[in-house]
Formats: C-alpha cells, sequence, structure tokens
C-alpha cells in the first residue's frame, strides 16, 4: 500500500517539470493539508528536491533522487526487481546484495546507492563515482541447490547487452560493448558491469552489477581508461529513475533466456555491439599476455583469439583484461 509520501511523489514526478498545487495533492493522497505538509517534508529530507510557489504550488526538481517506489512502480518483471532498496550510502552494493542471499525472500532483489566507499570493478579495481549522480545497482539471483544454473559467464555478456539495451530505451544512445565487461560510447566507457558468485549453506547466490555514468563521468586521471556519461553525450542531465527501470526490464529479460538455456541470441547480439571482432587486441589473462586478432566471442567459453602465428587460443572472462 502507498504511503502518502509515496503517492505525492508519484505525482509530482508524473507532472515533470510542472507545479501542482498543494489540494490537487492532498486529494490524490487522500489526506489533509498536515499530512501534505508531512509528506513534503519527508520527502525533502530524504534528499529529493522541492521548489514552492505561493501561487502555483510545489515541484519536483528533476533530476530526482533514488527512490524505490518510483523505479518499481508499474514494473513488469517476472523475478529482477520484484523488489527494490535504495541506501544513500553503502560499502558496495554487490556485498549488500549478496549479505541477504540466505533470506526466503532474496531471489530478485535489487540494490541501488546513492554513493559507494568501497565500490569496486573486475580485479580489485575501485569504481569511481560521484556521489548522486550515476547508478550504483546490484541484483541477486538465488539458485537454491543449484550454483551453475546461472553460469557468469553469460551472465556478464548478459549484464552488458541488458545496459547498452536500457541506455538506448532511456536516453536514445547507441552503445558497443568491449569484452568482457564495458559498455562505451563512442570509444569511451560509459558504464562496467560486475558478476560475482557465493556460497551460503544450501543456496547459491550470483549477483550482477552495474555501474552507469548517467550524469557523471570520473575525473580524468582517476580511472585506467577515457570515460564519459550519459550527459556528457546529451548536454544535457539525465533521469536516472528511467534508466534504471529500463535497466531493470532488460536485464530480467536476458536472465529469463539464460535461466531457461535459450542462450542463442545472445552471442548473436554481443557480436552485433562488439567492435573487436576481427580486430587486434592484447589481452591480459591469468598472468600471461595474448596478442592477436580476435576472431570470436561466446557467452559461455570467452574470447576466441588468433595469434600471429596462427596458433588460437580461447580466453575466459574470468581473470582476463583487454590492455590494448
Amino acid at each position: 500500500m502507498e504511503t502518502a509520501s509515496q503517492c505525492i511523489l508519484a505525482l509530482l514526478y508524473d507532472r515533470a517539470e510542472g507545479f501542482v498545487a498543494l489540494d490537487e495533492l492532498a486529494a490524490a493522497a487522500g489526506a489533509g493539508r498536515a499530512a501534505v505538509d508531512r509528506a513534503l517534508e519527508e520527502l525533502r529530507s530524504g534528499g529529493q528536491r522541492l521548489e514552492f510557489s505561493p501561487s502555483s504550488g510545489v515541484r519536483l526538481v528533476r533530476p530526482v533522487r533514488l527512490d524505490a517506489s518510483l523505479i518499481r512502480r508499474g514494473l513488469a518483471v517476472r523475478r529482477v526487481g520484484r523488489s527494490v532498496v535504495c541506501f544513500e550510502q553503502v560499502a558496495s552494493t554487490n556485498d549488500m546484495a549478496l549479505s541477504a542471499v540466505r533470506q526466503s525472500d532474496a531471489d530478485g532483489l535489487v540494490v541501488l546507492a546513492e554513493s559507494q566507499t568501497a565500490g569496486r570493478g573486475r580485479h580489485g579495481r575501485r569504481w569511481v563515482s560521484r556521489a548522486g549522480k550515476n547508478i550504483l545497482l546490484s541484483a541477486l539471483l538465488v539458485e537454491a541447490g543449484r550454483p551453475d544454473e546461472l553460469p557468469t559467464e553469460a551472465l556478464t555478456i548478459a549484464a552488458g547487452l541488458a545496459v547498452a539495451e536500457a541506455v538506448e530505451q532511456s536516453a536514445g544512445l547507441q552503445c558497443e560493448l568491449k569484452w568482457p565487461n564495458d559498455v562505451v560510447l563512442d570509444g569511451r566507457k560509459v558504464a562496467g558491469v560486475l558478476v560475482e558468485a557465493r556460497r551460503a549453506g544450501r543456496s547459491a547466490g550470483v549477483v550482477v552489477g552495474a555501474g552507469v555514468n548517467v550524469n557523471a563521468a570520473p575525473e580524468a586521471g582517476s580511472v585506467d581508461a577515457p570515460a564519459t556519461s550519459l550527459a556528457e553525450r546529451l548536454g544535457h542531465p539525465v533521469e536516472r529513475i528511467e534508466v534504471a527501470r529500463a535497466l531493470l526490464l532488460c536485464l530480467d529479460g536476458w536472465v529469463d533466456r539464460i535461466a531457461a538455456g535459450r542462450l542463442e541470441g545472445l552471442r548473436r547480439e554481443f557480436i552485433a555491439r562488439c567492435r573487436m571482432i576481427n580486430e587486434r587486441a592484447t589481452i591480459r589473462c591469468r598472468g600471461e599476455r595474448h596478442t592477436g586478432r580476435v576472431l570470436d566471442v561466446d557467452p559461455l567459453e570467452g574470447l576466441v583469439l588468433c595469434h600471429d602465428d596462427g596458433s588460437r587460443v580461447r580466453l575466459a572472462a574470468e581473470g582476463s583484461t583487454v590492455v590494448g
């Protein structure tokens, strides 16, 4: 059941930049003016920015803070995003999600945060993100007694695809993918994914983490690759709520297909977005460097590289990173 503050927030959000009269808010929430005042104060204390006008009422300043009720509202998902929680700050959204693996209703839990103190990427790298600007999201999948039901290799590929599709749907920007886990715009990294697994008794939890530079990119020199943001490419701020909703819908669809063993479209869709095919690349995998031409990418078996001497090697996503 919606609270008064959730009802009022939804109405203000749907009105976009327009003002809403206080009497209209009261009618929509089925509450008196005193209750509306309390709800508005609750929204303000929760970080939402409100602008008041004596003659017009109140409006929600955009873009808004992350809010679970707005993200979850009317979201037609089967699994990913059945429950959503938002935090101001956590050490790591992946760790927060994985800590719930023993809970009976944890499958499909999505954790978001405005900032992280110990956010990480692959190989222990630090994930850099300005507080309140981007999407830091982790989705938990729990497989009771079936730890291999959702292979992490396939999920890594699927998560990258889900981010790319979500960016296109919500912001109209065409993304490319860089194996194994980077989403790029015009050659600059706009998002990354990190898939991790953890056992907890008879259950196995797999968490799909995604960091998307929505309204701010890391400063030059703070990360090891050129980065950009959706706002930088569009020239205006982007509503994170819409990006998050699109991401959950896309990820839910891919998880459903992977769980059902329908992997045929995964490779095709990834390769269609990956410019690495037939290009030269240098990849470090488990301490060894491999340089050659990229022949193929398989969602389960990794990347196939042809060395300059004609020999071929298959490199798993886990333990691999592209260095050139």
